[in-house]
């Protein structure tokens, strides 16, 4: 998705918008291919995984194919 397209599935101003993606892009969870003055950005799945599988064993969550 472009940028413009992500800033318009939120009520949040473009600049306050453009500071997040500048956290998750430091974080590596997205990665941005500008094309003139437009940004696409994709999401960088394996990074996500990690993230989640994190917070699930900080929070001691099974995975949903092995809950009980």
């Amino acid at each position: 998705m472009t940028a413009g397209e992500i800033a318009d599935q939120f009520p949040l101003a473009k600049p306050t918008l453009s500071g997040h993606f500048a956290v998750l892009r430091e974080a590596d969870l997205i990665q941005g291919e500008k094309n003139g003055t437009t940004i696409t950005y994709h999401l960088n799945v394996s990074v996500l995984e990690e993230a989640l599988v994190t917070l699930m064993n900080l929070f001691k969550l099974a995975p949903a194919g092995r809950r009980k």
